[in-house]
Formats: structure tokens, sequence, C-alpha cells
């Protein structure tokens, strides 16, 4: 009776216990001649009264302080998602949802990937991301994807040398005039335009190329200089309205280190410093969480994204030509299926003289991808210079949560994720 009992899930105290009492009843039935079977169908509803009351004492138990973590559980942007029956917790804050899910008119964006080659001269790189995305503009697209670092070869000689300053943020939706100053606010400031444009090109082009096409431009990543100290840089990509507005800025907080003996070697984390802040962001295509290359392979950051609400992981990436083949579709399809949201990568197009330079230079996989909350791939390509167009279709998002709740389904009595940068586990607004 103890094995059968744990077999069917039950701890070892209360299977001990049941089967001392299971044995006890047996030999009060045999003596009093009553049926054994019957017995022991009565043991067995206890054992699951047994049972059932100790899930719920666990659940309390296991709730009281993410729950009191989570209090202040909304914001403007989206509702929680609190449904009858389900256990709260795994996710602290309480997550929200992206209002574009219920108040779009048609529910769809296009979306571009411009999977562009990266050269050595940072003009022209700058030349082919602005007509790149011209292109996928005047092919109807509303928000489109660049490459991590578009603008330099991937190496760790050339990130100080095409570093450059980035202005700050300002949220989507707000005025100039109601944006506090600070101290890197006023160093920027001091400089004069024509100054900041020669220093930043690459910044200066992709606010430019914003404003005149009217998309949302996830621009990809560049080496970023920070504005307090020049010795500090970072893999940083900008998000820019179509208004030509910087809305948010991702600083890469998974450095790329790799070591392969015999087949490749690369870390980031010699020249570039890591992010400390996670990145989530309303805009005119709906809510976008960023992550850049190595990002993607931490299913946690994935998981604080959606539960601020995003409905769309965008990475832009770079991954190379021995993890690329096995890894690189794998995760998107993971994170997707993860979080039954939409999933965008952009890469560099692969460079085919790369290996014959001196020193060899770094070689992409390619392969930018677009991919559904099902893991269906709405489009993608092979390695070489294009742009992949997709229609994301919001109302996929709202079928596939409502035929598999995972969000409602999730165990908060046994496992939690915990975003710590969210300001509403502050109490601050969010």
């Amino acid at each position: 009776t103890r094995l059968a009992l744990q077999h069917a899930g039950m701890s070892v105290p209360t299977s001990l216990a049941v089967t001392a009492l299971a044995a006890s009843i047996t030999f009060f039935a045999v003596s009093q001649r009553q049926g054994v079977g019957s017995v022991r169908r009565g043991v067995g509803g206890f054992a699951k009264r047994v049972e059932r009351r100790g899930q719920k004492t666990g659940r309390r138990r296991g709730n009281v302080n993410l729950n009191a973590a989570a209090n202040n559980n909304t914001n403007a942007g989206g509702d929680v998602i609190t449904v009858p029956g389900s256990i709260p917790g795994a996710r602290v804050p309480d997550p929200v949802s992206d209002p574009r899910l219920t108040n779009h008119p048609d529910g769809k964006v296009k979306v571009a990937l411009c999977q562009v080659v990266v050269g050595d001269d940072k003009l022209e790189n700058v030349e082919t991301m602005v007509s790149a995305v011209r292109h996928a503009a005047r092919a109807g697209a509303s928000l489109v994807v660049l490459p991590e670092m578009w603008n330099c070869p991937y190496a760790n000689t050339s990130f100080p040398k095409y570093a450059e300053v980035i202005p700050p943020v300002q949220r989507w939706g707000e005025s100039s005039e109601s944006k506090e100053s600070s101290p890197i606010d006023d160093d920027v400031k001091s400089k004069s335009k024509l100054e900041f444009e020669s220093a930043s090109p690459s910044v200066t082009a992709l606010a430019a190329v914003a404003k005149e096409t009217g998309v949302v431009l996830v621009a990809g990543s560049i080496p970023e200089r920070d504005a307090l100290d020049a010795d500090t840089l970072y893999n940083t990509c900008l998000v820019i309205d179509g208004d030509g507005k910087i809305i948010a800025k991702h600083r890469k907080t998974h450095l790329f280190d790799l070591d392969i003996p015999g087949e490749v070697y690369f870390k980031e984390s010699d020249t570039l410093t890591r992010g400390s802040e996670l990145t989530v962001v309303d805009t005119a295509c709906g809510r976008l969480g960023i992550g850049i290359c190595f990002d993607m392979r931490f299913p946690e950051l994935a998981s604080v994204c959606c539960a601020r609400g995003a409905s769309v992981l965008i990475y832009p990436g770079a991954f190379n030509q021995v993890t690329g083949p096995l890894h690189w579709e794998l995760l998107q399809k993971a994170r997707a299926v993860d979080n039954q949201c939409f999933v965008l990568t952009c890469s560099p197009a692969l460079d085919q003289d790369a290996l014959s330079k001196d020193p060899p230079g770094y070689q992409a996989h390619g392969h930018s991808s677009a991919i559904g909350p099902f893991a269906e791939t709405l489009g993608t390509c092979g390695d070489t210079p294009t742009t992949v167009f997709a229609e994301l279709d919001f109302r996929e998002i709202v079928r596939r949560r409502k035929n598999m709740p995972l969000q409602t389904q999730r165990r908060g009595d046994l496992y939690a994720i915990v975003d710590r940068t969210n300001t509403r586990l502050r109490g601050d607004k969010c």
C-alpha cells in the first residue's frame, strides 16, 4: 500500500501514516469478518483527502512572500492577468498584458528584417542601412529591425574604433520639454549639432531615416561609448519611433564569452561592459521586449519581458558558423513557445571574404527570421544580403494563449521568476 501511495505522488511521511492506518483497519476488518476490499476503498478515499489537504496547505505557505511582493500589480499599459482557480506567484510582480492585443483596429503589423552585409567602412555601412530601411518602408513595413553590430566588423579591435555616444532616451509620446535634464543630457547638449553628427554618424542616420520613413526602428546594435566615461563601451540596441526620437536603449546584458577549442573563440567582455537593465518599450507597433544575440540563450530574460507585457521579443544577433546551424532557430522557437509570443531576429549577412582577411574576420550565420507564438516560421532566409518580410497577427497570440493557457497554469506554489528591476516591486509607478 505504501509503495502504491508513493507512486501516486504522495509524500513519504503521508504515505507511512496512511499505510499504518490501513494495516490497523485491515486487522480490525479481518477480526470482525468484514470485507477487506471495502476497507481498502475507504482507505483510498481517506488518502486522497489527506493529499488534497496537504496540497492546499503547501499552496498557501508557498505564496505568502511572493504575493506580498506583488501587491502593486497594475500599470497604465495593460491589465494584470488573473483567472479564478489559477495559482499566483509564478511571476513577480504579476504579469500584465500588451494593450495592443485587444485595442488595435486590425491586430496586424508588417515587419521587415534587414539582413545587410557589414564592411570595414563605417560610412558605407551607414549608407547600406539607410537604403535597407527605405526599401522596407516602401514595401509597407511599419516595424523594421537591423542586425547586431551593423556599423562595424564584429571584432574587439573594432568596437572602440567605431563606438559612438548616444543621446538620452525619450519615452514614446513624451515631449522633450517634459523631460528632466541629467548630466548626460547637458554633456550632449553642450556639443553643437555638427559636432554630434560628426562624432555619431550612425545614431544621427538612424534617427533621420526613422523620421523620414515613419517606421518604428529597432536599430540592431552598435558599440556605444559612455558619455561620462570614454573607456566604458556597451553593445547597444536603440528603439526609435516614427518621429525620430530614441524611446529605448538596451545594453546587452549577457556578453558573448565563448571558447570551443579548435572551432570558435570570442570574448566580448575583453572590451565591452554588460548592461544592468532589461528593456520593454511601448511603440506604435505594440509592446516590444529587446535582447541582443547571446541574451536569447537566457529564458529568464524573455519570461520577464513577457511578464511586463511584451508580445514581441526582438533579438538582433550575429550567431557564428559553429553554434548558428544548431542553436539559432532552436532558441528562437523555444522563446516563442515558452512565452506564446512573436520572436524576431536579425543577423548580418555572411561575409564570404572574412576568413581571407588579416586577421581573419568573423562570419555570421545569417538566417534572420520571424517566428510565431506556436513556433511557426513566418519568414526566414539564408545567409546572403536580403530583407525578410512577415506579417504579425496579434490575434494569434490571443488564440494560442486561450487554447493553451500557460499563463494561468503556472505553479506559483512551486517556483517563481522575480523581475528584480521592475519598478512595481519598489512601489514606483511603472
